[in-house]
């Protein structure tokens, strides 16, 4: 059962009126794993929840809570009552938050919040304002003052350079889901392809005499514009900057992987890890991977076009495992993998695709390696 306490930092948090008081004390309670569970299953009910005010229906809820419900199911872990009640107190709970939450009784909380479902490309705004993007569409975007501060033509983001002067940062965030792709035009021109299951966060306009720094979780691909008066820098969140003037590289920071791996393609960039003061300088097909754990850069040469690939929709795999291979398949299909086959689970792999569904990948396996598989609800993949 949540602690009174804990359960009001949630509430703050989810509807976005947290203070940096409150934001430390609910880190320190997400120490603990068990309560860091506690709270994804939470996130995955208030999600739900939304889901039910913003498209009410009924069917399509208790399919979702089901399949939630379900997925906390596994041969070694059977559910329990007690996750059951724990599941319906909490939908109750952030239901009536939410009824609340429309009826205005929380009126410091922002108006017009989009909460997209889980497969869409979403903007969120400085003001937590959330748009949910789709490829088909051409549209403007606009700031909270209702200013144009850039548009949308079909699968790429295209921000303007006004010409009035500020002194201060606004920030977006971009976030693709699995199975998406999408591509983004920074207001100095740099443009940035976004892959699967990854999130940038950015500044709407860089400062004049400043550092143009960006903030990535997941993959994406960098045509920087030259400006050596003002480095870009992308920052992995792991310990690790990644610092170029003008260049093409591919930088790969999951959070699920255990490293992150830059590929630079022309031009030059310097890997530094936080809190020393010597760069790791890349040249073209050159691969830098910073190891998390060891804190340290190795690198190696690379034919660059295997670590690109994903731009065009294709999937090159070169001496990869084959549970590394599972991940990437993951992200690029929108897919759940289950691996029972720990057999092959490290076993070195080396394959081309193209642009084509997942069973034809999963077939290739099966009859070259004889690793069967099947699905279940389309979107979910078991590896015998």
């Amino acid at each position: 059962m949540l602690d009174k306490k804990i359960e009001k930092l949630l509430i703050k948090y989810l509807h976005k009126s947290s203070s940096k008081s409150d934001l430390n004390l609910l880190n320190k309670w997400l120490q603990d794993s068990t309560n860091k569970l506690e709270f994804r299953e939470l996130i995955k009910i208030h999600f739900i929840s939304l889901l039910a005010m913003n498209n009410p229906n009924s069917e399509k809820i208790k399919e979702r809570l089901k399949k939630e419900m379900k997925d906390d199911k596994n041969p070694f872990k059977k559910i329990k009552l007690k996750n059951f009640i724990k599941y319906a107190a909490i939908l109750i709970f952030m239901l009536t938050i939410g009824y609340f939450y429309q009826q205005g009784y929380f009126a410091n909380s922002q108006n017009n919040i989009a909460f997209p479902n889980e497969d869409v490309i979403t903007l969120e705004m400085q003001n937590g304002e959330m748009k949910i993007i789709s490829e088909s569409e051409t549209m403007e975007i606009v700031n909270s003052e209702g200013e144009a501060i850039g548009k949308q033509q079909g699968n790429r983001l295209i921000y303007t350079n006004p010409e009035e002067h500020t002194d201060k940062l606004v920030y977006n965030q971009l976030t693709v889901p699995y199975g998406k792709r999408f591509e983004l035009e920074f207001s100095d021109g740099t443009v940035a392809h976004l892959n699967a299951g990854s999130s940038l966060k950015y500044p709407v306009k860089f400062l004049e005499g400043q550092e143009r720094e960006v903030f990535l979780v997941g993959e994406a691909y960098l045509n920087v514009a030259k400006d050596e008066q003002r480095p870009f820098i992308v920052n992995t969140s792991n310990e690790l900057n990644v610092r170029v003037l003008g260049t093409q590289f591919n930088v790969s920071n999951y959070s699920e992987d255990e490293t992150t791996e830059v590929v630079l393609v022309e031009g030059s960039v310097g890997l530094q890890v936080k809190g020393e003061d010597k760069d790791v300088i890349l040249e073209p097909g050159i691969k830098g991977s910073f190891d998390r754990t060891e804190k340290n850069i190795s690198t190696k040469p690379v034919i660059t076009s295997i670590h690109t690939s994903w731009i065009k929709g294709n999937l090159i795999f070169r001496n990869m495992t084959f549970e590394n291979i599972l991940k990437k398949l993951e992200r690029h299909y929108n897919v759940k993998i289950t691996n029972q086959n720990l057999k092959y689970s490290q076993t070195l792999f080396n394959a081309n695709f193209g642009d084509e569904p997942i069973n034809k990948v999963l077939e290739y396996f099966k009859y070259k390696y004889n690793i069967d598989y099947y699905t279940i609800n389309n979107n979910e993949v078991i590896v015998k």
